[in-house]
């Protein structure tokens, strides 16, 4: 089975990179209305055999209004009582050559990669309050503000240009620290968030970087240097689009969370992944959260959800049944109906 039997007293923390956003603004909207899109039925199919208590979804376009995400959330099997979403980075426009390709006003010149503003942004659904007033949003922080940030250059100086780094954003979507009131009083912060890939730039590796100090941005706000530090209890979740093991861009930073003390990390696996390796991988092919082609990075881990250490996890898993199995109909024949990524859950007790 895709899931084990489910404690009563345990809470299901998701991350989801569902293939949830489109070509123009709108237009998910209308996918979702229509009822008849095969990647958004899937999805919401994994959603409602994951029945997750927290899930964030970091591939959906943000829309004024939260249109698309209420559109998709009435459409579960138990719609989620509470929704968050703010406008990310990704589409937001600049005005400046931001990939040094001599061009302006292309989708690689936004804050963060976006044909639009709010292209594959990041969305929250719960079943407990968002306490919004003691949300931070880390998204408008200057990448050169970061405590240690490293910017790209060449043998000519800061790449693209001075001005470009003067105006970047870190974030190429969304960083926020989201505080849940769950039913007993108890206060679960959320430190949500999705990276640009390591990939798709020059040998100045821009966007390495910047996915490397993405992910640092977490560690720079556990340590104090960016204000307040959480209270725990805390999860860290998201698409990182990093593995510690294999593919490309900095693995030892990713291998360093995984291995801080203020982090455990369940491991969650899945039967379909064990039964597809990559070959020449160094991972162990069951934490996979992806399946993309061999011709391109293979299955790799990317998207992770890390309680603190002062929970206690019942329970973790990837969506990803065997070929053959219960729940693998709902991958499609190819694998690929709700897209390469998987649904990672954990469950904590409460």
């Amino acid at each position: 089975m895709p899931f084990s039997v489910r404690a009563q007293d345990t809470i299901r923390i998701a991350t989801f990179a569902a293939p949830l956003s489109r070509d123009g603004p709108g237009l998910l909207l209308r996918d979702i209305l229509d009822g008849e899109d095969p990647q958004v039925r899937a999805t919401q199919r994994i959603v409602d055999a994951a029945a997750p208590d927290i899930l964030l979804l970091t591939d959906f376009d943000h829309d004024q209004g939260l249109a698309a995400l209420r559109a998709f959330n009435d459409r579960l099997a138990r719609p989620f009582a509470h929704l968050f979403a703010r406008p990310g980075n990704a589409g937001l426009a600049t005005g400046l050559d931001m990939d040094g390709n001599g061009r302006l006003g292309e989708p690689r010149d936004a804050q963060g990669y976006g044909r639009f503003r709010g292209d594959g942004g990041v969305a929250l659904l719960t079943r407990w309050p968002v306490l919004d007033e003691a949300v931070r949003d880390f998204t408008a922080l200057p990448w050169p503000e970061l405590p240690g940030a490293v910017l790209p250059e060449t043998a000519e100086g800061p790449f693209p240009s001075s001005a470009a780094q003067a105006a970047g954003r870190l974030s190429s979507t969304s960083h926020w620290a989201v505080p849940l009131r769950i039913d007993d009083g108890t206060t679960l912060t959320l430190l949500a968030y999705s990276a640009t890939p390591p990939v798709f730039d020059g040998p100045e590796d821009r966007n390495g970087l910047r996915n490397r100090d993405e992910l640092r941005l977490w560690q720079r706000l556990m340590a104090g240097d960016m204000g307040p530090v959480p209270a725990l209890p805390l999860v860290l979740l998201g698409n990182t689009n990093l593995d510690s093991a294999d593919g490309d861009g900095f693995r030892v930073a990713m291998a360093r969370v995984l291995a801080d003390p203020l982090w455990q990390d369940p491991q969650p696996a899945s039967a379909g992944g064990e039964a597809n390796p990559s070959p020449g991988h160094n991972g162990d092919p069951a934490l996979d959260t992806a399946d993309w082609s061999e011709d391109g990075p293979g299955n790799l881990r990317v998207s992770y959800v890390l309680p603190s250490r002062d929970l206690t996890v019942a329970d973790a898993g990837v969506f990803w049944p065997a070929p053959g199995s219960a729940g693998a109909e709902l991958l499609g024949e190819d694998g690929f109906a709700a897209g390469p990524h998987r649904l990672v859950w954990v469950d904590i007790r409460r």
